[in-house]
């Protein structure tokens, strides 16, 4: 095993972690956690784990039989290095494009009444309907007729595919995994290098002088098609799905290049629009995810994450991926600035490749097994909480989820012994109300999962308009029996936070007749039931530091305010924190201009939600993380990630608890931890967010030190 350490300097919030690298956004790819899931490969059968982060490897293992010198073979990940990169390469100079009709460089086909409408879209995303050589519990060279002869390649797998493999479906209808489908693309592909005259004969040349060579591979580090080449009807064909043998790190330096959008040193290898469109969603149908929910989505000669909906939930939305047999596979994630090759025997045995006594999926297993662990190898730049090792989540499965098409859910324990709660952009609990809303009231009884529920109607809260047209709560608080309502886009456009107060638990309400108009969301600490239990005689309130609730804050701040009504409707009664003094004493003042940060991390600071659990005795306050997604188009209800940070004092100092740059589920765009809900030993809690669009409830558990 060996691994490089990082260069740069450490920022203080890393201190005391086993670093390897910094990734883009200031978290840190620590060793142990690496390690460890080294230690849990080699259990089964793992050859090779590589890891480049900055253009540079940062972790390396090797099995004790294998080495950085012995190529493994990499199975279908060839229908990437192979397929997909010769694809992107012609694309680039104009050779090919992904509608072209495949008839039109195979002439056999062109009488064919299903053949001749196959694009070579549909050969590049297993969607052509060309029977695949397989079945069912059948090795490869044991199958009968055409098929076995393709995997012998008797005499040869092209014309077995072009002529003698069926077509199952028209054209674009299905997703049907086809090795033959990525031969013909070789096919085309060959031939549209000859139409050009170009000095690359094959597939094999072509990548070795345009790619391989120039990014630093030597021959002796890669094979390609089985070491053959085919001469078929003029053409010297190559293989495209499978065949192919590399070390891990010639593997990882093809990463490299394709994280670099075909840079390198400075000269354009593959053109960038070109390897842009092979790494989107092709648009062709998707794998069936009720047998792989974690199957990734066919760009050209790719899988890739990217979609409204990410398949792999722990991955961000832009990684894309080559895989094979035997698990093998060449991940890159742009968002990390990594990329990551595993090479091997299947993951399994040792491994816990099973789930509920069932072998896991392909994408499923590599998820479970490879992907989740690498992400909990990413810390945040916030330092590790002194308290809590980490949080336990109950599986996906057990979450509890009411009010369909509805999300929000900030959440306070009233005086009455309910929850009250509110939601936006829907119609609330069952049965729903009979329009929607941009917000309306509710309340929450008892405890999960005996839940009561119940709308609470309330003509000034309830309001119309959707997003950041519609006024939304972003926070609830009980002080009293006076509940107090923080409501954002207070100028319907997204901007402003407004305060208001009720005396009837809900039913009507009085707005002051000002706002914070340079926060967008701004959020309150609860504390027990009725604000009992509460620190001193203040109301804390938090808010990242931005003018709109829709785009991401690099600070929060924390405001105080004495709790009492009139005080908290007035304006001049708020102090902002400024900081801490020399001896450590908070420090405030009235003046919104001098205020401070409460809370630091660059470019992922938005909505949140805060409360204290008593017997920790410490503040827990959830955070959104967000990559801007006004800009990528993220909707962090289905695909995000999300921190749980920890304080002895409202003000801090703040450390992490739990942190995902991708849950493993979509964390939505709040969350709190309700005080009623947490155990009596602190040790069990429930979180509410708006995952998946509606109020879901998670129980989590605190794995202390």
């Amino acid at each position: 095993m060996s691994s490089s350490s990082t260069a740069e300097p450490m920022p203080a919030a890393h201190a005391g972690r086993d670093v390897l690298t910094l990734l883009p956004r200031g978290q840190a790819l620590c060793r142990s956690p690496l390690d460890d899931l080294a230690a849990r490969l080699a259990g089964c059968g793992t050859k090779a784990l590589l890891i480049r982060c900055g253009g540079r490897v940062v972790f390396e293992w090797y099995a004790h039989d294998h080495g950085p010198d012995r190529k493994h073979y990499i199975a279908s990940t060839s229908k990437t290095v192979v397929g997909g990169l010769s694809l992107a390469l012609l694309m680039g100079e104009g050779l090919i494009a992904p509608d072209a009709r495949a008839a039109d460089f195979i002439p056999a086909w062109r009488d064919d009444l299903r053949k001749s409408r196959i694009t070579v879209r549909h050969l590049a995303t297993h969607s052509c309907g060309l029977q695949d050589a397989h079945a069912d519990g059948v090795d490869h060279a044991d199958l009968p007729g055409w098929m076995g002869a393709f995997w012998r390649r008797e005499p040869d797998p092209f014309t077995l595919s072009r002529d003698a493999a069926p077509v199952l479906f028209e054209p674009g209808e299905r997703h049907h995994y086809s090795n033959t489908g990525m031969a013909m693309l070789g096919w085309v592909l060959t031939e549209a290098l000859r139409r050009a005259g170009s000095p690359h004969r094959d597939l094999r040349t072509l990548l070795a002088e345009r790619v391989f060579q120039p990014i630093g591979l030597k021959d002796s580090e890669w094979e390609v098609g089985y070491g053959q080449t085919f001469a078929v009807d003029g053409l010297p064909l190559v293989a495209t799905w499978g065949g192919g043998s590399f070390t891990a790190r010639a593997l990882g330096l093809i990463g490299q290049l394709l994280l670099q959008r075909g840079v390198w040193n400075a000269t354009q290898l593959i053109q960038a629009d070109a390897l842009d469109a092979a790494l989107e969603d092709s648009g062709a149908p998707h794998p069936d995810r009720e047998a792989d929910p974690c199957a990734l989505t066919p760009g050209l000669g790719f899988w890739t994450n990217r979609g409204r909906q990410a398949p792999i939930k722990s991955l961000p939305r832009g990684a894309f991926a080559g895989a094979g047999a035997g698990h093998q596979v060449l991940l890159i994630v742009p968002e990390w600035d990594m990329v990551v090759v595993r090479q091997g025997a299947g993951l399994g045995g040792n491994m816990r490749g099973f789930k509920e006594g069932r072998a896991m999926a392909f994408w499923e297993a590599l998820n479970a097994l490879l992907f989740k662990p690498l992400v909990a190898a990413i810390a945040p730049p916030i330092p590790p909480s002194p308290v809590i090792a980490d949080i336990h989540w109950a599986p996906p499965d057990a979450i509890i989820r009411h009010g369909y098409h509805s999300d929000l859910w900030p959440m306070t324990w009233a005086d009455d012994d309910w929850l009250y709660t509110v939601w936006g952009d829907g119609k609330g609990f069952e049965p729903f109300i009979e329009t929607r809303c941009s917000m309306g009231l509710a309340r929450v009884g008892g405890h999960p999962p005996d839940l009561t529920l119940e709308n609470v109607r309330s003509k000034d809260a309830e309001d119309l308009g959707d997003g950041r047209r519609g006024r939304k709560a972003n926070g609830l608080l009980m002080v009293e029996g006076v509940l107090y309502m923080l409501r954002r886009n207070a100028d319907q456009d997204g901007h402003m936070t407004e305060i208001g107060w009720s005396d009837d638990h809900g039913v009507t309400w009085t707005f002051a007749d000002w706002k914070f108009e340079a926060l967008g969301a701004v959020t309150f600490l609860n504390f027990g039931r009725n604000y009992a239990g509460a620190r001193d005689g203040y109301v804390y309130l938090y808010a990242h530091d931005r003018d709109t609730a829709y785009r991401a804050a690099d600070r929060m701040i924390l405001m105080r305010v004495p709790a009492k009504k009139q005080r908290l409707m007035d304006r001049a009664a708020y102090a902002y924190f400024v900081g801490l003094d020399d001896s450590g004493r908070p420090s405030w003042t009235s003046d919104f201009a001098r205020r401070g940060a409460v809370f630091t991390h660059p470019g992922r600071c938005r909505r949140s939600g805060i409360s204290y659990n008593a017997p920790l005795r410490r503040y827990l306050w959830w955070h959104q993380d967000v990559r801007e997604p006004e800009q990528d188009g993220e909707d962090t209800r289905f695909h995000s990630g999300m921190g749980v940070y920890d304080a002895p004092e409202p003000w801090g100092p703040w450390t992490c608890a739990y942190f995902r740059e991708c849950w493993d589920v979509g964390p939505g765009e709040s969350g709190c931890f309700p005080t009623k809900w947490i155990s009596a030993d602190g040790r069990h809690a429930h979180l509410v967010f708006s995952g998946n669009d509606y109020m879901s409830i998670r129980a989590a558990e605190f794995i202390l030190r």
